[in-house]
């Protein structure tokens, strides 16, 4: 029997039929928690669930000047151009030719760009009201649910690990939990900086999975096919 294996600029090895199911299954259970999520805080009144402010009040107990600046260091690199900045260096690691570094890092560069936008769209139909901005330690604006600084950190986050896999570049366990890392540390300086409440991070890091498993599942489902090999 032979297999179709999956190609274009980032998918090298066999990822076939089952990883884009387990994706697009992982897509739809996280946009389905996102959205009981977001029933959840909206039906609650104060809009407010039992984690949200026994979180956020320990932040504000546990927030000496030099772990607030440290937190702000940190969850400044999960805006602005920072993290197109990242993907841009990405797509051009993966590429294997100067067309797919400049076409992958383009991808990238859009499906986060996309992302954002679906996410602003989210956030302006709850409009659930952020901490009290006496609490605050950082800039902050709009309104609170999804995280954006979260969703964009994780979705970067995420929007790496799969160009690295898909592009045949075998990233260790190390590398991946770094990474994974870096996108779950910025969420959670948002609640220790005082501007988002807990569901609103963890609603970004919902809305990242879901969105990043459903480019993955597509790309896997129409990406062109590439060589047959015997299986």
């Amino acid at each position: 029997m032979s297999r179709p294996l999956a190609s274009g600029p980032l998918a090298s090895g066999p990822l076939g039929p089952v990883t884009a199911r387990r994706a697009g299954w992982l897509a739809v259970s996280a946009f389905a928690l996102l959205g009981a999520l977001a029933l959840w805080v909206t039906l609650t009144p104060g809009h407010l669930l039992p984690a949200d402010a026994s979180l956020h009040h320990w932040s504000l107990a546990h927030r000496p000047a030099g772990a607030a600046a440290a937190a702000r260091a940190v969850t400044d690199t999960g805006t602005a151009v920072i993290p197109y900045v990242v993907l841009l260096v990405v797509g051009l690691y993966v590429g294997r030719t100067a067309r797919e570094r400049c076409g992958v890092a383009l991808a990238l560069i859009l499906c986060l760009g996309a992302g954002q936008a679906l996410r602003y769209a989210v956030m302006s139909l709850i409009a659930r009201p952020r901490p009290p901005v006496a609490d605050w330690a950082a800039h902050a604006s709009g309104w609170s649910f999804p995280s954006g600084h979260t969703a964009t950190a994780a979705m970067t986050a995420a929007l790496t690990i799969a160009a690295l896999v898909l592009g045949g570049r075998r990233p260790s366990l190390l590398t991946i939990a770094v990474i994974g890392s870096w996108g779950v540390a910025v969420g959670l300086t948002r609640v220790y900086l005082g501007v988002h409440w807990f569901t609103d991070v963890v609603a970004g890091w919902l809305f990242a999975v879901g969105w990043v498993s459903l480019l993955v599942w597509a790309y896997l489902r129409w990406a062109p096919a590439g060589p047959r090999k015997e299986a």
